[in-house]
Parts: C-alpha cells; structure tokens; sequence
C-alpha cells in the first residue's frame, strides 16, 4: 500500500512537472510575444505607428520636426515622464520652427508657444526630443519653446504664459507630474547646459500659479 502509494505520487509529482513546464512555457511564450509586441518597432527601419498630424494638445499647429533632432520612442512605457522644461526661442517662431525642421540644428523642443498664445507642436510626446542638453532629462521630460528673446520681458506676454501654462497643465494631468519647482524647470537648470534660458525675466511665480489654475480646472 505504501509503496504502491509512493509510485503514485511520483507519477502525480512528474504529471504535475510537466504541466507546470507546460504553463510555464505557454506563459513565457505570452510574455515574449507582448514584449515583442511593446518593443518590435525598435528593430532598424521599423518605427511606432503614427497618426499624420496628430497632436497631443487640443488646438496645436502641427508642423513635424527633422527626425535628425528627435528619437522615436514610446513614453511613457519605455521611459517615464516627470518633468516639463521651459525654454526661449531667442528668435521669432518661424524661425524655430524652422530651425527644428533643419536636420542639422540637431535639436528641438516638443512645442513651441508664441506670443500670440498659439501652439504648435513638432515632436509627438510619445517621443524623445533633443532639447535639454542632456539625455536622461530628454528622456524623462517634455520640452516647451517660447518666443522671443530672453533679455526681452516684453516678449512674455499674457497670452503667452497663459497658453502655456494650460499647455504644461495639460501634461502634467496626462503624467502625473506635480506642479512645482522640481517637476516645471528652466532650461538653464538642466545638468551640463550651457543655455541661460528662460532668463531672469521669465515671471516663475505667475507661471506656476497659472499652471496650477489651469490644472485645477481640468479636473
């Protein structure tokens, strides 16, 4: 009886072997195909499916960036995103907006905000821009271009920071991100730069009282 019992649980203990091996594989085979499926698109030549002129801010311009100043990528999924940087164009938005189409600039911004409170964005939030200087801060953050010229205080008009600030409001909501000093920076305190914007006359008080209204509403 016992030893009769001995052989039964054996053949129990390898008929459970092998259906754990089974499930096993069935189950690593599941995940390998969702990673497959998360991460085909970063095979050479291959990339993320997009929908033309799409925008990720209601009521943004689209206008594309060269793919020389941008990586493509798939945030948050693949790199998280808590931080929004702000920049200044040191010129007018045609301008920069030209400059982020030029292959060689080698560098733009996720959106550019101008005087006149319009939006245009050139690089899909999904997606890792060239504007801070700095990888990981590329990779981890959402950049945001002003126009005009940082010694200039008339250039941050009313429009302006209000269009912005419902803007990172927007992406803050979308991420997560705390409205704050630590999560909203300049450019200028991205680590290695050597760029000086927003400047001294970009109004950080107003700003992050607008984002923070403007975050508020949308709730």
């Amino acid at each position: 009886m016992g030893a009769r019992g001995s052989d039964t649980d054996r053949r129990i203990g390898r008929r459970a072997l092998l259906i754990g091996g089974a499930v096993a594989a069935v189950g690593s085979a599941v995940l390998a195909r969702a990673e497959l499926a998360h991460l085909y698109w970063r095979l050479p030549g291959v990339r993320r499916a997009r929908v033309e002129g799409a925008v990720d801010f209601g009521g943004a311009r689209w206008v594309a960036a060269s793919e020389a100043n941008f990586r493509w990528a798939d945030r948050p999924d693949d790199y998280g995103v808590d931080m929004v940087v702000i920049h200044v164009t040191q010129g007018d938005l045609a301008s920069a907006v030209q400059a982020f189409e030029d292959p060689g600039h080698r560098a733009a911004a996720h959106y550019i905000v101008g005087q006149d409170g319009s939006v245009t964005q050139m690089i899909r939030e999904l997606d890792v821009a060239y504007h801070a200087g700095n990888r990981a801060y590329n990779e981890r953050s959402v950049g945001i271009e002003h126009e005009g010229f940082v010694d200039r205080p008339e250039d941050f008009t009313d429009a302006m920071y209000e269009a912005s600030a419902r803007l990172a409001a927007r992406i803050c909501g979308r991420y997560g991100i705390p409205v704050d000093r630590e999560h909203i920076i300049g450019h200028v305190e991205v680590p290695g730069t050597d760029h000086t914007d927003p400047g001294e006359h970009w109004d950080w008080d107003r700003y992050l009282k607008l984002v923070k209204s403007a975050r508020t509403a949308s709730t």
